[in-house]
């Protein structure tokens, strides 16, 4: 299930002006015909660098649990050839996006999936609208369900044995639910991460910092790791219904046959996430709760953080989530909070994205106190990542605030420029035209030469 805890939000309430007047020139952008839409051409994402040691424990965890922290008591993948097919209503740019993931799964996952338009397909994914989701799973924006093909069977079996996958002994027959009215980002990314776990693993895991299977959804197609444990998944000496044990002791062979260059890397070490910390970044960033309670799950969540001895991506999430809720009331102690996730993402190459993210937090910050340079500065280095990892709405807020800030210096063609290139990214990444407008209008109302006096 994918929820949404990190959106990009760059509003700094009480730092910035709450109106704006754009020049001319943007006026053009802001109220006018929007140019073409973006779309990422087909590319294979980094293969991981971990050790067959560490993938084997990463395996475990994620295939042998659910989110909830459930235990899985037997391992369960489709066996043989998988077909996936759509139905309901999908927008225009999904059969692409799918079929680039399918091409990905058959080359990087040499699992044996094809798109088929026949009604016994193995995975059906449904597009229907976000409202009826929502009405299954209020924190979801998108899910998976075994042993169904349509969101009316799954009301009608929600509660029955068959959707639970505690009790499945291999896969068969499953169905994907995906919103038809988001943006095309989000359908996307709903189409990588439900798929995957359709194909194998159920859970998420905070400490992994390059995968999908996280539930900070930084990452948002799936990456190499996450294409090593599809493909591990489907290994020729593994079948549904072995124990953890049996699995277990295949793994060695499997990953040093599949993934020949971790066969001598050294693990880095991987404590455990409790189950109160994952629950209280949902609380504090999730839907639900008031401020009040999301203000005690983020200091529980810190708490544990420090407590732990963690410096990892775990640490730095808790200081982000920390900053977002602080943003609306304190602006600088929210400041503060996204330095210090950085500071901390900062201590891997394995964060870079991540970094992408707090630093259009703090370049907003540097954009309101009237400092272009040390704005451009934050985002430059982010662009080419966020590019690589397939983010549009990213992408298009790393180059809006680029193109803001070269505004402020008074090099006005190149800030149309870079403006105008990031439209396309913004139309993927956040969809209507009304929402790629409030965009610009955000951005805008940081420079305080866009208000008047």
């Amino acid at each position: 299930m994918r929820r949404l805890v990190l959106p990009l939000v760059i509003l700094l309430a009480g730092c910035a002006p709450a109106t704006q007047n754009n020049t001319a020139s943007r006026a053009v952008f802001g109220e006018g015909i929007l140019p073409p839409m973006k779309t990422f051409a087909p590319q294979k994402q980094a293969q991981t660098t971990k050790s067959n040691t560490g993938l084997a424990r990463d395996f475990m965890e994620l295939s042998f649990r659910m989110e909830s922290g459930r235990a899985l008591p037997v391992f369960t993948r489709f066996e043989g050839p998988v077909t996936v097919r759509m139905t309901g209503n999908p927008p225009a740019t999904m059969k692409g996006d799918l079929n680039q993931l399918i091409t990905r799964l058959q080359t990087e996952a040499q699992i044996p999936i094809s798109v088929t338009t026949s009604a016994d397909a193995n995975i059906t994914i449904q597009a229907v609208p976000r409202s009826s989701i929502k009405k299954m799973l209020p924190q979801a924006a998108c899910f998976v369900a075994p042993n169904v093909s349509s969101i009316r069977e799954y009301r009608s079996a929600r509660r029955a044995p068959q959707t639970n996958w505690t009790l499945l002994q291999t896969r068969e027959r499953l169905a994907i639910f995906i919103p038809n009215d988001s943006s095309p980002q989000e359908v996307r990314d709903c189409l990588h991460e439900e798929l995957g776990q359709a194909l194998g693993p159920l859970n998420d895991l905070y400490r992994l910092p390059d995968s999908v299977f996280n539930d900070d959804n930084v990452h948002t197609v799936l990456t190499g790791f996450d294409m090593m444990i599809l493909r591990a998944t489907y290994a020729p000496e593994l079948r549904s219904g072995m124990s953890p044990e049996e699995v277990a002791a295949r793994l060695p062979a499997i990953f040093d046959r599949i993934n020949p260059a971790g066969r001598k890397q050294a693990a880095a070490p991987a404590s455990p996430t409790p189950q109160v910390w994952n629950q209280s970044i949902q609380t504090a960033l999730g839907p639900g709760a008031d401020y009040a309670r999301r203000q005690a799950a983020s200091d529980t969540a810190l708490r544990i953080a420090v407590n732990e001895g963690w410096t990892d991506n775990r640490r730095a999430f808790a200081h982000y989530a920390r900053a977002r809720l602080l943003q609306a009331s304190d602006g600088e102690a929210a400041r503060r909070q996204y330095e210090i996730a950085d500071r901390f993402y900062a201590r891997s190459p394995q964060t870079r994205l991540h970094r992408a993210y707090v630093a259009t937090q703090l370049a907003a910050y540097e954009l309101a106190d009237g400092d272009p340079v040390a704005a451009r500065a934050l985002v430059e280095p982010h662009i080419s990542i966020a590019a690589q990892s397939q983010n549009a709405s990213l992408l298009a807020t790393l180059q809006l605030l680029r193109a803001e800030s070269l505004a402020m210096e008074g090099r006005a063609d190149e800030a149309r420029a870079v403006r105008l290139d990031s439209l396309g990214w913004a139309r993927y990444g956040f969809g209507a035209d009304w929402v790629v407008r409030a965009k610009l209008r955000e951005i805008s109302a940081l420079n305080r030469q866009n208000v008047p006096a």
